[in-house]
């Protein structure tokens, strides 16, 4: 975005364009990455009793014969123990892929194991699922697509009183959902937005936490912003994500993570962000981000490690890609931000980690960029001395990132240079004159502060 003109560094005219468009590149990139790497990923829900119990029983392959007489016994075994106790040894098998195969390809398999889900027996019910659940972690597109025949009993049962089988149900829906069009398309005239908005309301946090994991699977469908998001943004589903995420003694991290997910969903979507800045949303991720700003600056030990960081170590960074991507194209949503007092809180969070430098960074580039009304808003203040300190980090990540945001600043907002200068600027920059990727731009801003 820089060219040379008569040995000196200039901005060209469209510099802000191409920062612009330079930012928005990299953002979906990045987003891309966390798609492909973390995103489309499955849960697997194991009872940790059941596991303790079993510990020691490898999980060995079984070929048809050994399906089929486990199969029998489940149906017609004399007594209820012998009929689960066939279920529990096929759910074993089941944890290995060669039995998945085989178990598919037998005639009658999975309409059998439909058949016990919906018994009258709640063990059965329950061994059933829980084969179900393992046929549902499956790499394999043939195995998931073998379970469609027992999605709508799934969708069902959510309605139930069972907390451990509605949670068990929804992890399984949401291994499906991602993995399988033809499950979604099933899904979704049955009525799946209504019922994970009822599940919503469950007392049981166990519950919430997986009904976020489903329902973060289903917002990632391609055909999310035509065909579900409109759905969820109409039902209850919205509010009640907000309410979960609301700072205080209720707040439950890992149902945070799983909402924030969502959200992050919803608003990468565009389809209708307005609504949710209506319904709080701006309002309720400040609050939280204030919290945990407050907890950076009361934890005496290091960072938050000891505090928040162990226990769930994405929900601020997950709070600060909402907020990006709130503020990316949007100048009120930029307003909003200025005008609840978040920029030095946010300036708080720098010291975390190189992950949270980078994406608060990241925001108060959203924010610098819509214009000179909002660096004035930004500077003077704190920002100059924080921007000095991460200068220093030496992660070129967060060291790209803050050069970016002085390059907006001094673009908008006279006197930030002559500021920057006065603060030893340019030793800070020296430190990374040699540093490949940051080369270029830490030349372009040396020549713009001593020059203009």
């Amino acid at each position: 975005m820089w060219s040379r003109e008569r040995g000196r560094l200039k901005p060209l005219r469209c510099g802000v364009e191409e920062l612009r468009c330079r930012r928005r590149e990299r953002e979906a990139a990045l987003r891309k990455a966390r798609r492909e790497q973390q995103l489309v990923s499955k849960r697997l829900l194991r009872d940790e009793a059941l596991e303790e119990a079993e510990e020691g029983c490898v999980a060995v392959i079984f070929g048809e014969a050994e399906i089929q007489q486990f199969l029998r016994l489940a149906q017609r075994g004399t007594e209820e123990k012998e009929r689960e106790g066939a279920l529990v040894s096929l759910r074993r098998g089941l944890q290995r892929p060669e039995t998945q195969q085989t178990f598919i390809r037998l005639e009658g398999s999975i309409r059998t194991l439909v058949g016990l889900l919906t018994s009258n027996r709640a063990l059965l019910q329950l061994e059933a699922a829980r084969c179900l659940h393992e046929l549902s972690h499956s790499e394999q597109s043939a195995v998931v697509e073998a379970c469609l025949p027992a999605t709508s009993y799934l969708l069902t049962y959510l309605s139930g009183h069972s907390s451990d089988f509605i949670e068990l149900c929804l992890y399984t829906l949401g291994n499906l959902i991602v993995e399988s069009e033809a499950v979604r398309r099933q899904l979704l005239p049955q009525g799946i937005v209504p019922a994970l908005a009822a599940c919503i309301q469950s007392p049981h946090l166990t519950v919430l936490e997986a009904l976020g994991y489903a329902l973060s699977q289903l917002l990632q469908a391609k055909e999310a912003p035509e065909k579900i998001i409109p759905s969820v943004l109409g039902s209850t589903l919205p509010q009640h994500m907000l309410q979960l995420l609301q700072p205080g003694p209720k707040l439950n991290l890992g149902v945070a993570v799983e909402f924030a997910w969502c959200l992050h969903y919803i608003i990468c979507s565009q389809v209708n962000n307005a609504l949710l800045i209506t319904q709080g949303a701006l309002s309720t991720l400040g609050l939280l981000l204030l919290d945990l700003a407050g907890a950076v600056q009361r934890t005496e030990d290091a960072g938050l490690e000891l505090f928040l960081l162990q226990k769930q170590p994405s929900l601020l960074p997950e709070g600060l890609w909402l907020l990006n991507n709130l503020t990316a194209n949007s100048p009120s949503f930029c307003t909003s931000l200025l005008s609840l007092d978040l920029i030095e809180p946010l300036l708080h969070l720098l010291s975390v980690s190189n992950v949270v430098s980078v994406l608060v960074l990241t925001v108060l580039c959203n924010v610098a960029e819509k214009g000179p009304a909002y660096c004035q808003r930004l500077w003077p203040g704190p920002l100059l001395s924080s921007l000095l300190d991460t200068l220093a980090f030496s992660d070129t990540e967060v060291v790209g990132q803050s050069l970016e945001l002085l390059q907006l600043l001094f673009l908008y907002q006279p006197g930030a240079a002559q500021a920057f200068l006065q603060q030893s600027g340019l030793q800070a920059l020296q430190r990374h004159e040699e540093v490949a990727q940051l080369q270029d731009r830490v030349h372009a801003l040396q020549q713009i502060a001593l020059h203009g």
